[in-house]
């Protein structure tokens, strides 16, 4: 592997004293697209928190190219789940995507040429430049998506969080948001952690998986991880995994969120 952007190195995480993983290693080289995947409450959003530094780690380190992390980093971009923001509903998408490049600074921030330059490169590479004077709480959700991706990556990051960006979006825009996102990994060398319930949609785009469950991991490609001997071991308890025209779905998992017959949810 090339020097990695993102080092994981024995990390451990616990919340409420419940120990969601230990002892976590993960190199994320650039350009990487890793999909973490597992049930609810098995930390894949509190691993994203944490590479924010927004939850501090038991013990371990994490470090975004070769530094320690820490709160309002611009060289991390992160995607959130598709949802409502009230808040931002009146807000015009060219406002709101230049927040990406203002919203880890303190005080008053005064739009300059080049950060104008930014924003509309950024809508561009998300597909999104027709939406630049409409306000944001017009769009559908997978409009909406596509501006999350340009306020992401305004800011240039060298590593892209997306926690579950795909939830709540029908199939045809899963596939545009999800192909946006790895075409941003692979033309600017962005590293990207996509959390997800259902693989299916991005598994042509991954190039490894990270499986949280029972706070425990493995990490490895797509058909080293997601096999029947793997999961099962993970989960305690006999778990199936079948492959049926490109799509993959995990049968006997007794967690709320896998259930039999199901993919992934």
């Amino acid at each position: 592997m090339t020097n990695p952007i993102l080092q994981i190195h024995n990390a451990t995480l616990t919340i409420e004293g419940r120990q969601l993983w230990s002892e976590l290693n993960l190199d994320v080289a650039p350009g990487e697209f890793i999909a973490v995947i597992g049930s609810n409450g098995s930390g894949k959003t509190s691993l994203l928190k944490a590479i924010l530094g927004q939850l501090k780690l038991d013990s371990g380190e994490i470090k975004l190219d070769g530094e320690p992390i820490g709160l309002g980093n611009s060289n991390i971009g992160y995607i959130p789940q598709q949802r409502a923001l009230e808040e931002a509903s009146d807000v015009l998408v060219s406002d709101l995507v230049r927040f990406g490049l203002a919203g880890h600074k303190l005080g008053f921030f005064l739009p300059s040429i080049k950060a104008k330059k930014k924003v509309i490169e950024a809508l561009r590479c998300a597909d999104a430049e027709d939406f630049a004077s409409r306000s944001f709480g017009k769009l559908s959700g997978g409009e909406q998506q596509r501006v999350r991706i340009a306020q992401a990556i305004v800011s240039e990051p060298k590593l892209l969080l997306c926690d579950e960006p795909l939830s709540a979006l029908d199939m045809q825009q899963q596939q545009i948001v999800s192909t946006l996102i790895k075409r941003e990994a692979k033309e600017h060398e962005t590293a990207v952690l996509f959390v997800t319930h259902d693989v299916n949609p991005v598994l042509d785009m991954v190039d490894r998986v990270l499986y949280l469950a029972n706070g425990r991991f493995s990490i490895g490609s797509p058909d080293e991880v997601l096999t029947s001997e793997m999961l099962t071991k993970l989960y305690g308890t006999p778990v199936d995994v079948l492959r049926n025209q490109g799509r993959i779905v995990v049968v006997g998992a007794t967690d709320h969120d896998h259930h039999p017959g199901e993919v992934w949810h």
